[in-house]
């Protein structure tokens, strides 16, 4: 008879770096600025809105127009829910789907041969004469910021955060550094 040694994982709460909720926040602070960045620069100019997402050719024109008023309006509100930590796992699964959308958008144009301004800053349209798109970076950008948005799912609120002073969240476990402290005993050989 053969008898083996599984060792049982400690009964201790999850380990977190103190570092982590500060990267968090960095992350919301960051996908924060892009968002009311972008929606700050269309919302002065919703016709310009409207015409980048009409140039996508992807939806009809009375959605595209619903689309192009709105979302400037979205993405600013987005942006203050995450600098300010409110409903941020909300907040992180509405930009990350945003982001996403944008993703396909920008594919879908460039596999079509579409040769257009994505207007994720304002403009957008048709490019003119000589200018080229510039669909690969843009894309890179926009699938990076689904990755942050994911890690602000995953790892809310982080820290300044109003989740927290509102009790939003659940409590934070305390940090212990990892080891190889045994707790409990090991059984006889």
């Amino acid at each position: 008879m053969v008898l083996t040694y599984e060792k049982a994982a400690p009964d201790r709460p999850r380990t977190e770096h103190p570092a982590l909720p500060w990267v968090t926040t960095v992350a919301r602070l960051v996908l924060a600025a892009v968002l009311i960045v972008a929606g700050g620069l269309k919302i002065g100019a919703p016709a310009l809105s409207v015409q980048a997402v009409k140039a996508y050719q992807l939806l009809p024109d009375s959605l595209a127009t619903a689309i192009g008023y709105g979302l400037p309006i979205v993405e600013i509100v987005i942006g203050v829910l995450l600098v300010v930590g409110l409903l941020t796992r909300v907040a992180a699964v509405v930009s990350g789907l945003l982001m996403l959308a944008f993703v396909v958008g920008i594919a879908s144009a460039w596999a079509r041969g579409l040769r257009i301004d994505c207007g994720c800053f304002g403009g957008g349209g048709e490019l003119g004469a000589g200018e080229d798109p510039n669909y690969l970076w843009e894309i890179l950008r926009d699938f990076g910021l689904v990755i942050v948005a994911a890690w602000i799912f995953i790892r809310p609120p982080g820290r300044l955060a109003m989740d927290s002073a509102l009790g939003l969240t659940g409590p934070r476990e305390p940090y212990q550094p990892e080891g190889d402290i045994f707790q409990g005993e090991e059984p006889d050989a």
